[in-house]
């Protein structure tokens, strides 16, 4: 029997996902379309799972054992645009790590305007979890608006506000006024989706255009006192608190619906 067919290895997708290649998802259609092989034999069937012995290739480029994983918190700066390279010469994410060995990708966009948490990593599975809507997991972002800002804003937008030419905006988990100073306040708002700036389209439909945007949390992450820049490494408690944290999403997403 070869090797590759041993049961007590791993899952050839979950080790392709480890590698960089995307998710889990997107490295099983790399099998279905006959992409992989594993010591010279095509693979075109899921349920084969492979040793750390074993040599697999993608389009008949050997793929990497040794890769660790890697899961980067980033303080993202304004101006930066959230990309691994940029064609137009503009600052972007890639930047930040282009002297790092891993291969890694943005896990979720932030705007060019939009500061804050954003997370870079070379895990296709947990990137994957994180950005697909059925797993929803939460995120927090601050808000410098035009203030006053009426109590009667945090009930229009927990209602859900009506968007020019789409569907109603989502009803946030929570709204808040932090502070209000003059003609300026700060407000914090949490909410599930992913829609594109979002969180400027709801505030400009009740009155309060975005002024500045900082992304504060995703799940159980906090930006903490990390400046504009600077990048550290998730612990390996934080990597598993992100996986339960989009189970739970998934789990509620399936309840609600």
């Amino acid at each position: 029997m070869n090797s590759w067919t041993e049961q007590d290895g791993e899952r050839l997708q979950k080790v392709l996902a480890r590698a960089g290649l995307g998710s889990r998802r997107a490295c099983e259609r790399l099998i279905e379309r006959g992409k992989i092989s594993v010591n010279g034999v095509t693979i075109e069937h899921q349920g084969v799972r492979v040793t750390p012995t074993d040599e697999i290739r993608v389009d008949g480029k050997l793929v990497p054992r040794n890769t660790e994983l890697v899961v980067l918190l980033l303080n993202k700066p304004k101006g930066m645009v959230t990309t691994m390279s940029d064609d137009g010469g503009r600052p972007c994410v890639g930047d930040l790590v282009a002297d790092r060995p891993d291969r890694l990708f943005h896990v979720g966009r932030l705007d060019a305007d939009t500061t804050g948490l954003l997370l870079l990593s070379n895990d296709g599975d947990l990137t994957n979890r994180l950005m697909h809507p059925s797993h929803e997991v939460r995120k927090t972002y601050r808000a410098t608006v035009p203030g006053p800002v009426a109590s009667s804003v945090g009930s229009a937008l927990m209602k859900g506000v009506a968007l020019a030419d789409e569907p109603p905006a989502p009803i946030p988990d929570t709204f808040r006024v932090v502070t209000e100073h003059g003609a300026r306040a700060i407000v914090e708002i949490s909410l599930h989706s992913g829609r594109n700036r979002i969180v400027r389209r709801m505030l400009a439909a009740v009155g309060h255009p975005v002024e500045e945007l900082t992304r504060t949390q995703l799940g159980p992450l906090h930006l903490g006192s990390l400046r504009p820049g600077q990048l550290r490494e998730l612990t390996q408690a934080e990597v598993r608190d992100l996986y339960a944290a989009s189970e739970q999403g998934a789990t509620s997403t399936r309840v609600n619906k």
